[in-house]
């Protein structure tokens, strides 16, 4: 367990097929937005799944949970946070789905040889997800600076991560991102001429509200066009309640397309 000076809790996802040790006062911590980002993998998906800036390991474990027959590899920078994935695989709540996984410290960032020799090779994965900072330099600053690490966007980032993952995925292997609506612009210019067949879920809190996340699915070498898919409605016009389609999603239930 993580050390007494460290708070964290013990958190269920899926009704309790996995568990997540988080940090309590500081870093990242996972829950509707891995969630979400895990579903845009399908249901009978049985490959390798690369979660990039996979924090405590949500969005990866999350796939492993619902796609039995697929392995992941966490792959995280943040001795901190790295720290809270191992110690979540070691949960015996998790052993199940711990012997599918494997857990990688490594900059998304490096390139080239510096990038094989951490670990992330080249055509290796069959998918890969990723959950990058998007909040911008200019929004009002975090203290813990492994949040910020964490959350916040720097300059050509977007095109960092996706060269990687472009790198690292098979021809014809996927790629799925959940982003905000404004980073939209700089990701579809990151994702040209190296993923096509591109499908985008606006996500909204309730039907009359205006999106608040993006998932962008795209297959990498693919020449078919870009879908705009029906949105992802969280929340009933009234009330807190999640609507069935959200609450299959956030229980791994349902993939997400």
């Amino acid at each position: 367990m993580p050390s007494t000076d460290t708070p964290y809790t013990l958190d269920a996802f899926h009704r309790g097929r996995f568990h997540l040790l988080q940090p309590a006062l500081k870093g990242h911590r996972s829950g509707v937005d891995a969630m979400v980002l895990a579903s845009a993998v399908p249901d009978d998906f049985s490959g390798r799944v690369a979660d990039l800036g996979a924090g405590a390991g949500a969005a990866g474990l999350a796939v492993l949970a619902r796609c039995s027959k697929a392995k992941a590899v966490l792959i995280e920078r943040s001795d901190f946070m790295a720290d809270f994935a191992r110690r979540s695989l070691a949960l015996p709540e998790n052993a199940a789905i711990a012997a599918r996984t494997e857990l990688l410290q490594a900059d998304v960032t490096l390139t080239g040889k510096a990038r094989g020799a951490a670990g992330l090779a080249d055509n290796s994965f069959d998918f890969v997800i990723m959950n990058p900072p998007f909040n911008r330099s200019t929004d009002r600053a975090t203290p813990d600076p492994v949040k910020a690490e964490a959350h916040v966007m720097t300059d050509g980032m977007m095109e960092q991560w996706i060269r990687t993952a472009a790198a690292i995925v098979k021809p014809g292997g996927a790629l799925a991102i959940i982003a905000r609506p404004a980073s939209i612009a700089e990701l579809l210019d990151a994702l040209q001429r190296r993923f096509g067949g591109l499908v985008i879920v606006p996500v909204q809190p309730r039907p009359q509200d205006a999106a608040i996340r993006i998932i962008i699915r795209g297959i990498r070498g693919s020449r078919a066009g870009l879908t705009l898919a029906p949105a992802l409605i969280m929340h009933h016009e009234t009330g807190n309640g999640f609507t069935e389609r959200a609450t299959a999603i956030n229980n791994g239930l349902t993939s997400l397309l």
